[in-house]
């Protein structure tokens, strides 16, 4: 009896072995002593172990599913045409206020504030504004002020004769005097060097010796560079609302969108790659695009129906949740954590949702008239002037950052709900371990029975002894016919019979 139930359950023993290996799965090990089963852990501390790493793994489910959720919008079919009705709303007031540079009623009110800025910072730096108090005294003050050796500007100088430059594209075609990174970096350049550094005709001009009488000031290498930087940003500040000889509305600094044509030829130049015709033609567009007026001050009122369009969005998500939480909750139990929880317009999907619905169905109504008015200048044909000149960039690209957070809610939602169905599949698992847990404490719970072999030393209870023994056998599933029940089965067995 004691040699088959050991074979049984040794066998038992490698397989529970083998699936801990394969599933990576905590189970009870159990070993046979010479008078008994033992487990390495007490099988109830086994259960206990189990039922907090499954509470564990349940907590993780719930706040993955929480995560998925932020991630997830909640849109409804009124949202979606509220956040539509935005986008046009804010399209419409961008083809009849904003159109194009030199015909924009919220252009004129942008130059004005430009040069009411021009003015103020003249005065941060000494302008005494009370004998001239006009735009062009602070223009003329800033440019003294902040002297570089790359404002030539075409009359009289030698720029004029070499690459065609003049009051009305030197500002675009300097590199310096655009506002990006690029430009910083040449503006220091041509500081450092007496340089000037231009682009014409699909290539990157270097003129030496700009100004002679200039001189960077600053004693050290650290401080000429933070005088290059802050004579970069005056100038760019002076030139803003034009030149000081300019006539009109002047020519401002370009349009950090539009330069770029001008970091493309720098970068294929420096990196000995030639200039194609299409590289040529797309800085020659530019150029035209620029004189007719699209400077900074025009892409900054491309930026009024944008951030008409964001404010309108996120007011119209927050106000319709506070009818909603107030129609809902009990006026004796308002909270304002989750009032503000409801309403908040800025972290939640829901509104991102609703403000790429409402930054696409505008690009769509500024795209239209913008392909619409191509056609009606083209004359026949198609007029891309008109038409880059009538699209509004920032709207343009605004969009494209909603797209970008949808695509990448999107990757994280995916990626977040396969661990929540890896996490389940790692509960199930442990669901069926505590089952064969309470099994194996059915099967093998028996020290009370295992007191027999102390009853067989310490006393004459034998009957008693023998029935635990029986009863031992059974619970270990030895076959019927195999199990000694009586002591004529006992002397049998001892005697060579067929037990």
């Amino acid at each position: 009896m004691g040699k088959h139930s050991e074979d049984k359950y040794s066998h038992n023993k490698k397989r529970e072995k083998g699936h801990n290996e394969a599933g990576n799965i905590s189970v009870l090990d159990l070993s046979i002593g010479d008078d008994q089963f033992q487990f390495d852990t007490n099988i109830y501390d086994a259960v206990t172990k189990t039922e907090n790493e499954l509470h564990s793994i349940e907590e993780k489910i719930h706040e993955t599913e929480e995560s998925i959720k932020k991630l997830t919008p909640a849109c409804d079919k009124t949202d979606y045409i509220l956040a539509a009705t935005c986008g046009a709303l804010c399209g419409v007031i961008d083809v009849f206020y904003v159109g194009k540079p030199g015909k924009s009623p919220l252009g004129d009110i942008t130059d004005e504030w430009f040069k009411k800025c021009t003015r103020n910072f003249a005065k941060l730096n000494g302008w005494d504004g009370k004998k001239n108090p006009s735009t062009e005294s602070a223009i003329r003050f800033l440019e003294k002020k902040f002297e570089v050796p790359y404002d030539q500007r075409g009359a009289g100088d030698a720029g004029s004769i070499i690459f065609d430059l003049n009051p009305g594209n030197h500002h675009f075609k300097s590199l310096a005097h655009n506002p990006t990174l690029l430009g910083l970096f040449f503006s220091i350049l041509d500081q450092f060097n007496n340089t000037s550094h231009f682009v014409a005709g699909g290539e990157l001009i270097e003129l030496q010796k700009a100004d002679d009488k200039l001189e960077l000031k600053g004693k050290t290498i650290p401080g000429k560079l933070f005088c290059g930087f802050v004579n970069w940003f005056g100038h760019l500040i002076s030139d803003m609302s034009g030149a000081s000889g300019s006539s009109g509305r002047g020519m401002g600094i370009p349009s950090p969108f539009m330069s770029w044509v001008n970091d493309l030829i720098v970068i294929k130049r420096k990196l000995k790659i030639p200039t194609s015709e299409f590289d040529q033609y797309l800085n020659e567009l530019a150029v035209q695009i620029y004189k007719e007026g699209y400077d900074i001050r025009f892409t900054a009122t491309q930026i009024i129906p944008v951030f008409i369009n964001e404010l309108l969005v996120r007011t119209t998500y927050a106000v319709r949740r506070l009818i909603h939480y107030f129609a809902h909750v009990r006026q004796e139990d308002p909270s304002c954590s989750m009032l503000w929880k409801t309403c908040e317009p800025f972290s939640n999907a829901t509104v991102k949702r609703m403000l790429t619905v409402a930054h696409g169905t505008f690009c769509l109504v500024d795209a239209g008239d913008a392909v619409a008015q191509g056609f009606v200048k083209g004359a026949g044909g198609f007029n891309v002037k008109e038409c880059i000149m009538r699209i509004n960039i920032v709207g343009v690209g605004r969009f494209t950052i909603s797209l970008y957070g949808e695509v990448n809610r999107g990757v994280k939602r995916y990626s977040l709900q396969g661990e929540v169905h890896f996490l389940k599949r790692k509960k199930s698992v442990l669901e069926y371990y505590l089952d064969g847990l309470s099994v194996l404490a059915e099967i093998y719970d028996d020290q009370e029975i295992f007191i027999f072999i102390d009853d067989l030393k310490n006393s004459q209870l034998y009957q008693q002894a023998f029935d635990k023994s029986i009863i031992l056998a059974e619970k270990r599933n030895v076959p019927k016919d195999k199990i000694l029940r009586t002591k004529e089965d006992i002397d049998s067995y001892f005697r060579g019979g067929s037990q």
